[in-house]
């Protein structure tokens, strides 16, 4: 591991993992329509991590918190559904197919090419955390116990790993996955 990632792994651990029960107790209490409650603390983790990395994080406990607000908030307002006027008359739209056209599905394609890269290129425990959450939907304690780490570390290795993914996805010109 290089020193870098030793560091982060080190302040992450001494500095951010001993506040995830009262995290996620919060998330719980502040946002109990949020349907998953593990992928909100590593989007908290991930935004932490690349925050340190741009300046350093004095109060990583406050910090930690208002992350995770954020990024809750976040995710319900890309959730909120916007009424359409006129949706009666939405039959009588010129569309020949409601299907993406051919460009759409290349640079799709391409996306999924840039993304089966990066996780690739992540450390092999990394990826093995990363394809066991987000490709297999484990739980963290089912990859803790199939892998035989800790849970502190499947967090830590998916809040890298995600990280990482941002950091390579972005240099290779995508900021944004599409849903």
């Amino acid at each position: 591991m290089p020193p870098q990632d030793a560091e982060q792994a080190r302040w992450f651990a001494e500095e951010v993992q001993p506040h995830e029960a009262a995290l996620r107790g919060y998330l719980r209490n502040r946002f109990p329509g949020h349907p998953d409650i593990d992928d909100l603390v590593q989007e908290t983790y991930a935004r932490l991590l690349q925050a340190r990395e741009a300046h350093p994080v004095h109060s990583p406990r406050s910090f930690l918190f208002a992350t995770a607000r954020n990024a809750a908030l976040d995710f319900f307002r890309r959730r909120q559904v916007v009424a359409i006027d006129g949706l009666a008359d939405i039959d009588l739209l010129p569309v020949l197919e409601d299907r993406p056209g051919v460009a759409e599905t290349v640079c799709h394609d391409q996306e999924l090419q840039l993304l089966a890269a990066a996780i690739q290129a992540l450390p092999a425990r990394c990826r093995q955390v990363m394809t066991l959450r987000k490709i297999y939907g484990l739980s963290h304690r089912d990859i803790a116990a199939q892998l035989e780490i800790s849970e502190h570390t499947v967090n830590a290795q998916l809040a890298i790993g995600v990280l990482r993914l941002r950091t390579y996805l972005h240099a290779h010109g995508l900021t944004r996955i599409h849903d």
